[in-house]
């Protein structure tokens, strides 16, 4: 009954295929010829194609690695790191290409560590891969992109408005605080995604918890419960993470070069 219930929505067959491979060249195709690279280069449609053929490997991948680790907890609790790992370096490495990337391991790990672990304690997660992979999976992916967000906004914004960040200090405003004046109000707008997703569930969109409860034969209700709760705790791991990132950038721990550093930290010696 399931299976003919996920045929129904979305047949795995040749014309599945097509579909997806026209659909990635579309988008690198449009990438390219609108040139939608912050250097006007056509480097983004080459990303949109090696991002395509990865996805297709690792979802290829992980369906294998799942089906083995949901019977194995220590293996449960060694993919859960990878994925951790993986979502660091990801977002470090998009946030700025210094060795400061690996940072972005605390507003990753940070917020999803002390929920998911809440959530076992108290019952409401099982620890068994077949629940925990995918809740953690959805929190670790909203965590990267929030962090990525207010980083990359964060930053732009300090180097673009250095100078009030030079004047704030010139004011007697420690070099922290400085900062945050910049970059605070730029890196909230990384939690926009988030809230309206929220908003306009239901309304606009049925996220791929809710359909998939739906398929696997759960009522309407508790379909809808799961994806509240999933919505709810990305909301909440998303504005740690935000804030953590913002803390990080604010406190010079975070940076892409000498430009986004205090004119103090890189002021030659006295000689």
């Amino acid at each position: 009954m399931r299976n003919l219930a996920a045929q129904a929505l979305l047949p795995v067959n040749t014309a599945l295929a097509v579909a997806l491979l026209v659909l990635l060249l579309a988008a690198a195709t449009t990438a390219a010829v609108f040139r939608l690279t912050p250097d006007g280069s056509r480097g983004r449609a080459r990303e949109i194609v090696v991002a395509g053929v990865r996805a297709t490997v690792q979802l290829a991948a992980a369906s294998l690695v799942i089906a083995w680790v949901v019977h194995h907890t220590a293996a449960l609790f060694a993919f859960l790191l990878l994925m951790f790992a993986v979502a660091t370096r990801t977002a470090g490495r998009r946030i700025t290409p210094n060795s400061t990337w690996w940072w972005a391991a605390l507003p990753v790990a940070g917020p999803v560590v002390p929920v998911v672990a809440g959530l076992a304690l108290v019952g409401l997660l099982p620890v068994r891969g077949v629940a925990m992979i995918p809740v953690t999976g959805i929190l670790i992916g909203g965590a990267l992109t929030a962090t990525v967000l207010a980083g990359r906004r964060a930053l732009d914004e300090l180097r673009t408005r250095f100078g009030e960040f030079e004047a704030g200090i010139a004011l007697g405003l420690p070099d922290r605080d400085a900062r945050l004046e910049v970059i605070r109000p730029a890196a909230s707008d990384a939690l926009l995604p988030g809230l309206d997703q929220t908003r306009t569930v239901g309304l606009v969109t049925l996220p791929g918890a809710f359909v998939g409860m739906l398929l696997g034969g759960a009522s309407p209700a508790l379909a809808g419960a799961v994806q509240l709760f999933v919505l709810i705790a990305l909301m909440a791991v998303q504005a740690m993470a935000v804030a953590l990132t913002v803390e990080l950038v604010a406190c010079g721990r975070l940076h892409k070069d000498a430009a986004t550093s205090s004119p103090r930290e890189t002021a030659p010696p006295p000689q």
